[in-house]
């Protein structure tokens, strides 16, 4: 295994014998780096939807826990290992990837959990568990549900690790899209404009002081920042009161059965959406939720359900993802806008996300034109 010490002063102490190998440098640098800070850790913990809903989820089914084999996946702080030990479980394996492992393994101790829970520092493909384990609990879930793409190691570690019968907390998700109002979309319009007009400056001032003509660069400048504005979906706090139409679920996840092959490859689906109010639509809004149903062998007692839906008390870390139109939609009661959507993962970064939307309007003024538009989630 290749060392953790920085400047060559060699590997770093082990957190566990189990340990295994360290994230490929490229993914750590674009995506687990951030978790090994606490800051980072202290704003998952201190969203109390989603810390909440997995502490509910772990001591509202106590039976389900006790006495049995837990796995977490990406423990980070080690707080959901700490909840399954609570909950019962004779023995934890958290895993994670990045030096967080060693304050996870701290903080455990301080609890007076050291004899269950068991942290190991690895990526979990690398990562030899001595026993099949009974539940995997994971927070796995990143910007509009499949960002980041974790949900890959989860169904890895199910398929080496899980036992027949054995249940995944949460145990399903799903996806939706709603049609909503919003001054965002052209507060960014505004904002792209000010951006050409602070790039003309530049220009002329870069002219006047060196005498370098740049503008044969402006083209290019607008490109980029037209992407950046126009369709690049943002993290947003929605009112329930923007929502301007039905939101439809999209697309749905067992999280016992879909297998690595059906989450790498395109999701494509089509779905209506009724438009409940005159006016524009700015923007499509996208979140999701996650169930703890356990699984048909070991059933919860409690099912609990973790939502990122518009909410009138604040959103959860995750917000909503917001794909603003350009131009907005305009649209009556009774409208129906018939849409098609693709999510397919970045070839030049595997855990970021690009969404395309085609849209339709169809209502009683008759049937508009096929639209697409194409967003990146960052």
């Amino acid at each position: 295994m290749a060392g953790r010490g920085a400047g060559g002063r060699g590997p770093a102490p082990r957190v566990s014998a189990l340990d295994g190998e360290a994230p490929e440098s490229t993914d750590f640098a674009n995506y687990f780096c951030t978790y090994a800070y606490l800051y980072h850790q202290k704003d998952m913990l201190e969203d109390h939807k989603r810390t909440g809903a997995y502490y509910n989820a772990c001591m509202q089914n106590r039976a389900q826990f006790s006495g049995k084999v837990v796995l977490d996946v990406g423990t980070g702080s080690g707080i959901l290992a700490i909840f399954a030990a609570k909950a019962g479980a004779k023995k934890v394996y958290a895993v994670e990837a990045t030096d967080m492992a060693k304050l996870a393994k701290r903080l455990v101790a301080a609890q007076g959990l050291e004899g269950t829970v068991e942290v190991i520092q690895g990526v979990i493909e690398s990562v030899h568990i001595p026993e099949k384990v009974d539940i995997i609990i994971s927070e796995w879930m990143g910007y509009f549900l499949l960002r980041e793409s974790m949900l890959d190691s989860v169904l890895v570690a199910r398929d080496r690790f899980l036992k027949p019968g054995g249940a995944l907390y949460p145990s399903h998700a799903r996806m939706y899209l709603a049609p909503i109002r919003s001054n965002i979309c052209r507060q960014r319009h505004n904002d792209f404009q000010n951006s050409m007009e602070g790039w003309a400056e530049f220009v002329d001032e870069m002219k006047q002081y060196y005498n370098v003509d740049l503008g044969c660069l402006s083209e290019e400048y607008r490109k980029e920042q037209l992407d950046y504005f126009s369709y690049t979906a943002a993290w947003t706090d929605i009112h329930p009161s923007q929502v301007v139409g039905s939101a439809a679920c999209f697309k749905s996840y067992d999280l016992h059965t879909v297998t690595l092959e059906e989450l790498k490859a395109p999701l494509k689906a089509r779905f209506s959406l009724n438009v409940l109010e005159d006016g524009p639509v700015d923007a499509f809004c996208g979140w999701f939720d996650t169930q703890f149903k356990g699984s048909s062998e070991n059933p919860v007692t409690t099912e609990v359900t973790l939502t990122t839906a518009p909410d009138p008390t604040g959103a959860t870390h995750w917000g909503q993802q917001s794909f603003f139109l350009h131009p907005p939609i305009e649209c009556a009661e009774g409208d129906v806008l018939a849409c098609d959507i693709e999510v397919v993962r970045r070839k030049d970064n595997q855990r970021l996300m690009d969404v395309a939307i085609r849209h339709r309007l169809e209502g009683p003024r008759g049937t508009g034109k096929d639209r697409l538009t194409c967003f990146h989630i960052e």
